[in-house]
Order: C-alpha cells, then structure tokens, then sequence
C-alpha cells in the first residue's frame, strides 16, 4: 500500500510540466466504462452516480441472480491540468435463486463490489502546440488526402488502490482487502467522432489478478445529443467474459449531463444483461483567466471546443 502511496505522490510532483485541455462543458466517463484521456481539469470537482439492475442466468450451475446496484465516481482535477485525482466504485445488492433438486432455494449479498482510489496523468497531448493544416489552393486532391498524424492519440496513465473494508462477500477466499490497479489510456480526437481504449492491470499482485481491454466508440449527434459503444473484454482464472455496452448521454447544461445504457455478453455462465441511468455533475473553480493558447482541436473555431473525454464530445451550438 506504501509503495502505492508513493507512486502517486510522485505523479504529483512531475504533474507541473504539462499543459492538457479545459472544455468548457462537463467531460465525463459515464455511461461508459472506461476512462478518458483527459482529466477534468484544474480545480474541477466532479460527481458520477447513477443507479443500474439487471440479470445473470448461469446455465451450468443452474442460479439465477437478480442485481441491483448503484456506481459512483468522484474526480478532481489538483495542481495541473494534467492531473486528475478520482475514486470509483460501486455498490451493490443480489438475490440468487439456485435449483437444487426439485426446491429453489435463494440466497442474498450485498455489499461495495469495487472500490478504487487513484489517480491519471496525461503525458502525451498531440493537440499541445499544434498548428492547423492550411488548405492547399492548387490541389484539391493535398487537401482530400488522409492525415495520417490523426491517427496519434492522447496517452496517459492510471495508478490506483482497490480497497475493501469488513467481510466482504465479493471478494474471493484469500484475496487481500487491498491491491494495485493500472491502466494505460488513449484517446482520438475526430470530430464528431471520439475513440477511447483502456488496457487495464487489476490485482496483479494477488493469486487471481484479471486483465482487460476496453474500446469506446463515441459519436456526437447534435451539440447536446451523443451515443457510444464499447467492447470490454476481461481475462482472469476467476472470471473471463466479453461484453458489449450501447447508450446515450443528453447534455442538459455546460455542467450537467444525463445518460442511459446497457450491457449484454456473449457467453451463458453467466449469461448477463444489465441497464443503467444517471447523471454527471461538476462544480467549476478552474481558473476563469487562464486561456487555452496552446491547445488545438482540429480545424474548428476554439470557441466550438466542447468535451474531450471518453465520453460525450459534445460541440458548440453555432454563434
């Protein structure tokens, strides 16, 4: 746990030497389930809930579990533009019905699934001092071809602490009620179009540590309308599943956002469905006078910048 503490400390002190993006609007993770690139920003607190329930049907084993659950994310942006402070987690509340011989017998748990503090870091922006491509007047053909430095995304990364406190039934026989988490995340920038992946290490200290990958794929519909859909995949001697989520987010207000999603997986033990809703809200205290100078987004007016996380880019309506 020290040498975790550590690490993060030591983010702090390096966290001076870049400059990442401030949107106007809310940037949040929700509904998906990976994290963005970018943080919130410098002086940015930001809440994360909603409520979900849903369904896993585990034919070998014969049980059915009835969940219901409520995640959470807390983010705040310390010290930097590039660097975010934040703890996820999830509570949540199940009812297992399991056929033995010819009676259903039902057993309950409820307690946190997940609980995680941590912190990102951006160390990459290919947007940071970028210049826009001026047109080519004598080729419209110049001006048609693919930029192949599009394809560069954001990278930063993620260093955290699962934590469980009591005896918690989510935890399997051995496993420590403390444990590191790391992730490397990217993030592209195509306008309307928004592209996230996360390559996640989970418990890789303990006997059973999982590793996973998540893609995002996020589309702007209109200036406050978007949807996603993302692949998760995890890999574990404990649990092992690929799971597709589809949703949408509603941009109420530059510091609001509603959404609703679902999940679905590809295999039968368990076979899972589960849908989710809720809202992302922050409080703004970043710094009114610090302009955006060395950040560049495409070839949009900067007023048009809008959200830059994996989630919902939303754009400016226009003037």
């Amino acid at each position: 746990m020290r040498k975790i503490l550590a690490c993060l400390s030591l983010l702090s002190l390096i966290s001076f030497s870049l400059q990442a993006q401030y949107t106007e609007t809310i940037n949040s993770n929700r509904p998906g389930e990976s994290q963005g690139g970018y943080a919130v920003g410098r002086g940015v607190l930001q809440l994360e809930a909603g409520p979900y329930f849903g369904n896993d049907d585990h034919a070998l084993y014969r049980e059915e579990t009835d969940i219901l659950g409520a995640s959470y994310g807390l983010r705040y942006g310390l010290l930097t533009e590039n660097l975010e402070l934040n703890i996820f987690g999830s509570f949540q509340a199940e009812t297992t019905t399991i056929r033995i011989g010819n009676t259903d017998e039902e057993f309950k748990r409820s307690n946190f699934r997940t609980n995680t503090i941590g912190a990102k870091y951006l160390v990459f922006d290919p947007y940071k001092n970028a210049k826009e491509d001026k047109p080519n007047l004598y080729s419209w053909k110049a001006n048609q071809r693919f930029k192949w430095k599009t394809l560069i995304p954001a990278i930063s990364v993620y260093g955290g602490a699962n934590f469980s406190f009591g005896d918690n039934p989510y935890l399997y026989e051995g496993e420590g009620k403390f444990s590191p988490k790391a992730a490397i995340i990217t993030q592209n920038n195509w306008g309307r179009w928004v592209l996230v992946m996360n390559f996640i290490a989970d418990k890789f200290t303990e006997e059973f540590p999982t590793y996973g990958a998540i893609a995002t794929v996020t589309h702007a519909v209109t200036p406050k309308f978007a949807v996603f859909g993302e692949y998760q995949g995890y890999i574990s001697d404990i649990y092992a599943d690929d799971i597709l989520r589809g949703g949408a987010a509603y941009l109420l207000m530059d510091n609001l956002q509603v959404d609703i999603s679902g999940l679905v997986n590809f295999k039968d033990t368990p076979q899972r469905w589960q849908i989710a809703g809720g809202f992302s809200y922050r409080l703004d205290f970043h710094d009114e006078d610090e302009v955006l100078e060395d950040s560049y987004d495409g070839p949009r007016d900067r007023r048009k910048q809008r959200s830059q996380d994996s989630g919902f880019q939303f754009e400016e309506d226009s003037d």
